[in-house]
């Protein structure tokens, strides 16, 4: 375990992914096209975008009940932003530190024809966000990867795939329910490439409980990499405020939580949260438990 979450590792793949010959100008995913910038992150060479389509129930547009509004931090070639938008978001807002990954969400929702709901900004977390903008969708596929609290960025490719001394997941677990409608829902994906301990405690350290409302495990190389949707609320935030998200019990540990017992044969109807996809904002029956479908194949992040 401790050698996947190698951040030296994830720097080299950082490196090959920029470097590689057969790096390509445009790339397909969820059966379309996409413009592929140089300096931006590469859906192809990781399984990380389609796993977050598919926990937010975006793989086939026409299936999913999309929010009013959302904001997704770290938008790369703005895949999910864009797919949201053609899902029947009204609004979209697709956040990014990196300028080329901005510029490069805004030419593929030009490229899907849902410019006029994606507004692709250049903003670490929430700081280049309007004051006082909430949107009922906030969703980050993080840098899970954690680097030595002094390590030096040599590229801005590399903040993509390690957080110096998760400083970044200490902000956004800290920051992001302010900036939820009332009814909104704060979301995370995260994987054990990071380390789910270590997030547990900075989730406590900000009065924050986490909740996994789906998992999956898909090998990347030779290593099976568990990846999890997590949902982030205040300990002790009151039961009518709750999003009818149904989770494991709050005990304010702030420990990451199945919505039941694990059991790795049980059948789960599909990676997101319910049958159909997407993340539920209305009452509902409890759902199954975060279940370990058999794994497909990818590469390394």
């Amino acid at each position: 375990m401790p050698d996947i979450r190698s951040h030296l590792k994830s720097i080299e793949r950082s490196r090959r992914s920029l470097t590689r010959a057969d790096r390509p100008r445009e790339f397909s995913l969820l059966g379309h096209r996409w413009d592929l910038f140089d300096q931006v992150f590469a859906p192809l060479y990781s399984p990380s975008t389609r796993v977050a389509a598919e926990f937010l129930g975006l793989t086939d547009p026409a299936r999913s009940r999309p929010p009013s509004s959302m904001l997704e931090i770290g938008c790369g070639t703005g895949v999910i932003a864009v797919q949201a938008a053609r899902a029947g978001c009204p609004s979209v807002v697709a956040a990014d530190i990196n300028p080329h990954a901005v510029e490069n969400t805004r030419v593929n929702a030009l490229r899907h024809g849902v410019a006029d709901r994606v507004t692709a900004v250049r903003s670490d977390l929430f700081s280049g966000l309007p004051q006082g903008a909430r949107f009922e969708w906030i969703f980050w596929s993080s840098n899970y990867v954690q680097a030595p609290p002094d390590y030096t960025y040599r590229s801005v490719h590399e903040r993509a795939y390690v957080d110096a001394g998760y400083r970044t997941h200490r902000r956004y677990l800290s920051e992001v329910t302010d900036h939820l409608t009332d009814d909104g829902v704060a979301l995370l994906h995260f994987c054990d490439r990071g380390d789910p301990d270590r997030l547990e405690r900075i989730a406590a350290d900000h009065d924050r409980e986490l909740h996994c409302l789906a998992d999956r495990t898909v090998m990347e190389g030779e290593d099976p990499i568990r990846h999890m949707l997590l949902q982030i609320r205040p300990v002790r935030a009151r039961e009518e405020k709750r999003p009818a998200v149904e989770a494991g019990a709050a005990d304010g540990s702030g420990r990451i939580r199945d919505r039941g017992p694990r059991a790795a044969s049980r059948p789960h109807p599909s990676p997101t949260v319910r049958p159909g996809g997407g993340v539920p904002t209305g009452p509902q029956a409890p759902s199954p438990p975060c279940a370990t479908p058999p794994p497909p194949h990818g590469s390394p992040r």
